[in-house]
């Protein structure tokens, strides 16, 4: 068993004399917390370096729940009779007193309602929890030393009940422990092996074998599959189909019917009594508990007899089950119990909800139990499984539950409407491990994201993904770890054990990555933020060159290892299909990938209509390359080149290759290129030249009036077909702004300008000129931050009324103060006009304002003014849509 000490502390004297005061033992059910506390209980008792004899008090929490209301001098009397008189010295010998507060987490109490209910009297009845909670939170005692034990679920609580405590994480049963549990548990070393690699296979399972008990479970399930001859692979497949396997195990046939009779209601009463458990947090049950559910001890004599019910050694005439997972399992197991008619939550048991109750997110926040119910009842819906439950015990198995998972899936905004749903919903729809289910709760669903963290993702993906029969997109990001290929911190001695790791990993990788061949409707691959490996990348490009992969769309962005986007370059030459893609991150300074995405362009069957290369840095230096490639290239019709280091001679290189008559492109952004007034002139003669270029982006470039005057000369010819110019943050002032106006008076292609960022607000007054003309074709104006004040509003004003064209006008992050509103206001209330959208920025509208825009919005209903936006986003227009 393991723990992680925090503050790393060495020591059962070390760790207390440190007088944390609380300790709290925090870990998974059945991993031995009870056992660590009980050796420290022991520890404290011999503690030889005391001067006198110390005193522990052991309150399973379990046991209290059936206790009622008592004083604290009651409480500690009945666990401690020699301390019966002792309420004097039992105060003056705080320190010497250990209190073990075990499985605080079962307290039968609403959450966080200790906090409020506090008793500091020794002498005053309240509720056993009411007590706990007064004592950890030094309300009573003080100066006691206090262990508590908990399930991770009640961590937040303990931590704002208890004062400065230390956490200690017991683990349990670490790899190898599992593995030598394994091998003392079969007679044969293979067998062994064989079983322990089964169980290695299922993440999910394999976690849960740090506890002791589920490793028994485990062992004993299938070491009788082996002797009969199966695989225990396929019985590891998944968590349900284990534990079914092992319930069924322990009744094997018999030879005569009169036998099984008993049976079938002793099962039904064991689920009763485990769902029960699970709903209202409780894993202990008394001779109470069991007339209140209706059960009796010979009801349960069967599972008492096969360990899978016991007496709870910690809680006096109680019953626990072996672990935490056996009844969750069984409680699933009551809900495909035929109950004729009558669902689990009724005939007497109103604390056991529904399966859509079960299902709900609510219920499942406040009692993470109720999840792995789920997952075991959707693996119980599986038809085979049912049989084999029904044949064993003898009972009806309902599969009207199917339904009720469907429409839980279903439901609200379909099974993958987000990333959390997704990991969920696959995980639920794996462990069924029935396909016409998964078509069904699937058959709609067009787009998923994926997070891959682990092996176990990647199955219960690529199972899920193969039945989505209209999926029409598919995300992925694979977090470091999961191909350990590349991996060179690993030390020498994991090398084998790597090798083995990943070569489980690629065959699942390999299942989800056909997806993209097998799916005819799949069109669209994003896969970012990702940790690939050299063999899974092969494997992934593989899938994409094949014919009847007809992806058209592809996003690779910040994916490693970096020579990775070679290999994609390479498999989109000759990709007929794909018309849209970017690569993001570790492109620049490769000038392979460069070439290779050229050989793509130039090639014949190339398609490609939408290009962008996100950080290029050497893109210069291969121009020559590319600009042939453009000239070659009959389908690009926009390149976005955001953030490339092209500067001002690659800007030159880039016009000439516009400026050539089989040049097709018709959006070019060139955002943050490091361009600037030299490269205008080369950009002006190219938009007169080139016709087809509607859309150009310069945005973040440090053009200056005189970048923008040169530029102004070419958009001036009546050969110019630009529409959109984003000069956003180019440094452009009053002078820049009285260029523009000339251009817009007359006659312009230009229909969207932006121009925000730029401190431009004295030379607002030639732009509101331009827009009253009449040439003036503009239709969108951004103006976002550009330092206009509430002394513009009134040329805005008169600009707004007199303009006939103008659709959209962003004048986000200008403070125009409530006379500037106003101003704007007024005018837009007086006369209607063709605007359609007016972005502000606005604190809290006064009275005034709000009763001005109602007054405006009621002269022009079709205006949308968005005041709490403010410019935060950049406008649609600005954008070359993917």
């Amino acid at each position: 068993m393991a723990s992680v000490l925090t503050p790393r502390v060495k020591g059962f004297h070390n760790l207390f004399r440190l007088r944390p005061h609380t300790v709290v033992v925090h870990g998974p059910a059945g991993v031995g917390k009870t056992t660590l506390a009980k050796k420290w209980m022991l520890d404290w008792t011999q503690d030889t370096l005391s001067e006198s004899l110390n005193s522990t008090l052991y309150l399973s929490c379990k046991e209290l729940n059936h206790q009622g209301a008592c004083t604290f001098a009651e409480l500690i009397s009945k666990k401690c009779p020699d301390l019966q008189q002792a309420g004097p010295e039992i105060l003056a010998q705080a320190q010497k007193l250990l209190f073990v507060i075990d499985g605080f987490d079962e307290l039968r109490v609403p959450s966080a309602s200790l906090i409020h209910d506090i008793c500091g009297d020794w002498k005053k009845q309240k509720p056993v929890p009411v007590l706990l909670g007064s004592l950890l939170m030094r309300k009573l005692l003080p100066k006691a030393t206090l262990l508590v034990t908990t399930r991770p679920g009640a961590l937040r609580e303990l931590r704002l009940l208890a004062d400065q405590p230390v956490f200690i994480e017991v683990e349990g049963l670490l790899e190898r422990d599992r593995r030598e549990y394994f091998l003392k548990h079969f007679e044969e070393e293979d067998h062994a092996l064989r079983a322990f690699e089964a169980m290695r296979s299922n993440p999910a399972l394999f976690r849960m074998g740090a506890a002791p008990a589920v490793c028994w479970v485990v062992c004993t399930c299938l070491k009788q599959q082996m002797e009969k001859g199966e695989d225990p692979a396929l019985t590891c497949q998944t968590t349900t189909s284990l534990f079914l396997r092992f319930l069924c195990g322990q009744f094997p046939p018999a030879l005569g019917s009169g036998a099984r009779q008993p049976l079938p209601a002793a099962l039904r009463a064991l689920c009763v009594l485990a769902a029960e458990g699970i709903w209202t947090q409780t894993s202990a049950f008394d001779g109470e508990d069991l007339g209140r559910l209706g059960v009796t001890e010979s009801d349960l004599r069967p599972f008492l007899d096969k360990n899978i019910l016991q007496v709870d050694a910690d809680c006096e005439g109680c019953y626990a089950f072996v672990h935490l997972s056996v009844q969750q399992f069984l409680a699933a197991v009551l809900y495909v119990l035929d109950s004729d008619g009558q669902d689990a939550g009724d005939g007497g048991r109103g604390d056991i909800g529904d399966v859509r109750t079960l299902l709900s997110k609510e219920e499942r926040l406040k009692n993470p139990d109720l999840t792995h119910v789920g997952h075991f009842l959707f693996g119980l819906s599986n038809e085979e499984r049912a049989r084999e439950l029904e044949a064993t015990f003898g009972c009806r198995v309902s599969l009207g539950v199917r339904q009720e998972l469907l429409e839980s899936l279903c439901g609200g905004n379909g099974p993958f409407s987000s990333r959390t749903d997704v990991k969920e919903v696959v995980q639920c729809l794996y462990e069924s491990q029935d396909e016409s289910l998964v078509k069904e709760a699937t058959g709609h669903v067009q787009e998923v994201s994926l997070h891959l963290q682990s092996p176990g993702d990647l199955a219960r993906s690529a199972f899920c993904l193969r039945h989505c029969r209209d999926l029409r997109r598919v995300s992925l990001q694979v977090d470091k770890g999961l191909f350990l290929e590349n991996d060179s911190a690993s030390e020498p001695a994991t090398w084998e054990e790597r090798s083995k790791h990943d070569h489980h990993t690629l065959c699942l990788w390999t299942d989800l990555c056909s997806v993209l061949s097998s799916n005819k409707n799949l069109s669209f691959l994003d896969v970012n933020h990702s940790f690939l490996s050299h063999s899974s990348v092969r494997i992934l490009c593989e899938q994409i060159t094949r014919v009847t992969c007809h992806l058209q769309k592809v996003v690779i962005k910040n994916v490693s290892p970096t020579d990775a986007y070679r290999d994609f370059c390479l498999a989109f030459i000759g990709k007929k299909t794909l018309t849209h893609l970017i690569l993001e991150g570790s492109v620049h300074s490769d000038k392979m990938l460069l070439l290779l995405l050229c050989e793509a362009l130039k090639h014949g069957r190339c398609n490609l209509q939408y290009l962008r290369l996100g950080s290029c840095s050497d893109l210069t230096q291969q121009w020559d390359d590319f600009s042939s490639a453009l000239k070659l290239n009959q389908s690009l019709q926009t390149l976005d080149l955001t953030a490339s280091e092209l500067q001002d001679e690659g800007g030159k290189l880039l016009c000439s290759s516009l400026r050539h008559p089989k040049c097709f492109l018709q959006r070019l952004s060139l955002e943050n290129c490091h361009l600037t007034e030299v490269c205008c002139k080369e950009l002006s003669s190219a938009l007169i030249v080139n016709r087809r270029l509607t859309h150009l982006c310069l945005a973040k470039n440090n053009l200056g009036d005189g970048g923008v005057r040169l530029l102004c000369e070419g958009l001036s010819y009546p050969e110019c077909q630009l529409q959109t110019l984003v000069v956003c943050q180019c440094n452009i002032t009053r002078r820049g702004c009285k260029h523009i106006s000339e251009l817009l008076q007359g006659g312009s292609s230009l229909t969207h300008l932006d121009l925000g960022l730029n401190p431009i607000a004295t030379g607002l007054w030639f732009l509101c000129e331009a827009l009253k003309k009449p040439d003036c074709n503009l239709r969108c104006l951004g103006l976002c931050g550009c330092s206009i004040s509430s002394f513009c509003c009134e040329g805005l004003a008169s600009a707004l009324t007199s303009n006939q064209r103008l659709e959209a006008l962003d004048l986000g992050q200008n403070t125009l103060g409530q006379s500037g509103l106003t101003v704007l206001f007024e005018a837009l209330k007086r006369s209607p006009c063709r605007l359609k959208t007016l972005r502000l920025k606005t604190d809290e509208a006064s009275a005034r304002t709000q009763t001005l825009l109602e007054e405006v919005r009621d002269r022009n209903p079709t205006l949308t003014i968005d005041w709490k936006d403010g410019g935060a986003t950049r406008p649609a227009y600005c954008d070359f849509p993917f």
